[in-house]
């Protein structure tokens, strides 16, 4: 498969980039701020099953936490077509820049490509909302 189009999207966010990492690499959270992976995100084994909507089951596969902020996962569609997404949380001055490759699927139109660019920014300004709050605990 040749190299697919992608775009980069990424938020500013007011809060220490390793609470933004341990609050958004954990599965269990993404549910209060990643709709698209969020709903009916279930451990299994080592990977995860979420909802893929039209798509069917999906299967996730993250990266180990670690000290770097990636939050790197793949995407297992129910087709056999595997989505490599990158996710960042990276240092900004005394806050942190989220960022997150999207990628362009096979046979998605363009303006299926907007749209879930539009989703991941949607998401990302979630997690803003949710990390920048006063007294928020990585742990919730």
């Amino acid at each position: 498969m040749p190299p697919m189009t992608a775009t980069i999207v990424h938020l500013s966010i007011d809060r220490d980039w390793r609470a933004v990492y341990d609050f958004a690499r954990r599965p269990e959270n993404m549910a209060h701020w990643a709709s698209g992976l969020g709903a009916g995100l279930a451990r299994h084994g080592e990977d995860w099953l979420a909802d893929g909507g039209p798509l069917g089951q999906v299967r996730v596969t993250f990266t180990p936490a670690n000290d770097l902020g990636v939050i790197d996962h793949v995407v297992h569609m129910p087709s056999g077509l595997k989505v490599h997404n990158a996710f960042r949380i990276v240092p900004n001055g005394d806050g942190a820049e989220a960022i997150f490759m999207v990628t362009r699927l096979p046979d998605q139109t363009s303006e299926q490509f907007e749209q879930d660019a539009a989703h991941v920014l949607r998401d990302l300004s979630m997690l803003k909302a949710i990390m920048e709050q006063e007294g928020m605990d990585a742990e919730d």
